[in-house]
């Protein structure tokens, strides 16, 4: 693949007001991710559901350079970027409507997102023992029987962060899924978490880098948690 292409791929959910529904359907119309941004304002107004804003935006091209910084941090830090319709993309998400059109992915290179066991555990950041108890015995317990899940979470505090170390005791791989870039671990108190979930799994993100921690993120973190299963 063109790097040109990929550019124009990750640039496709930059575009404001389009997200990966909006974002598939360019594509489906024009052929290609490249194609959408070759295309006439009056072209792209024929496609359903595309207006005077985004039409504009997209002849604009605003968002091309931002694409190719995010080619290169992506390039210089051997991340992962897979299309939805590449073979490596989770199978699972793909059937999902609102899928994202690019993924990223940090990690191990063993890290199957289409294996037959994935399981998404998460919940309250305020846990008590008895809940993280609870957590680690029941994926311990799945180690212990021969199982070998994916175990996928969020990697913030409570149940989601002791879902990732006790998979990371019990030799399973992990998967934190983030609310934010890749050049960046929140909360910070778990970047050395982070660091054994890279060796032993993988992070994976639809944002790009630069885009901050924010709550308003969380829905958009919980699709793909929820989708990976």
């Amino acid at each position: 693949m063109a790097e040109s292409e990929l550019q124009y791929r990750i640039a496709i959910e930059l575009i404001p007001k389009v997200g990966s529904i909006t974002a598939k359907r360019l594509i489906a119309y024009c052929g290609s991710a490249e194609a959408v941004f070759h295309q006439s304002k009056s072209a792209l107004l024929r496609i359903p559901g595309i207006g005077d804003t985004i039409a504009n935006e997209v002849v604009n091209q605003n968002v091309l350079p931002l694409a190719e910084k995010e080619l290169k941090f992506i390039e210089h830090y051997k991340i992962q970027a897979l299309y939805f319709t590449d073979p490596e993309y989770p199978e699972r998400l793909r059937q999902c409507e609102d899928g994202p059109v690019m993924l990223y992915v940090k990690g191990s290179s063993s890290i199957n997102f289409n294996a037959d066991k994935v399981i998404s555990i998460v919940g309250t950041r305020k846990a008590t023992d008895y809940g993280k108890h609870i957590c680690d015995a029941i994926v311990s317990g799945l180690a212990a029987k021969g199982h070998s899940p994916i175990i996928v979470s969020g990697l913030a505090y409570g149940i989601d962060i002791m879902a990732h170390k006790s998979a990371l005791k019990n030799n399973l791989p992990t998967i934190a899924v983030l609310g934010h870039g890749l050049n960046t671990i929140y909360p910070i108190a778990h970047r050395g978490i982070a660091k054994d979930i890279v060796e032993q799994g993988a992070l994976a993100t639809d944002f790009i880098s630069d885009t901050p921690f924010d709550r308003n993120n969380f829905l958009r973190r919980n699709r793909i948690i929820a989708g990976l299963a």
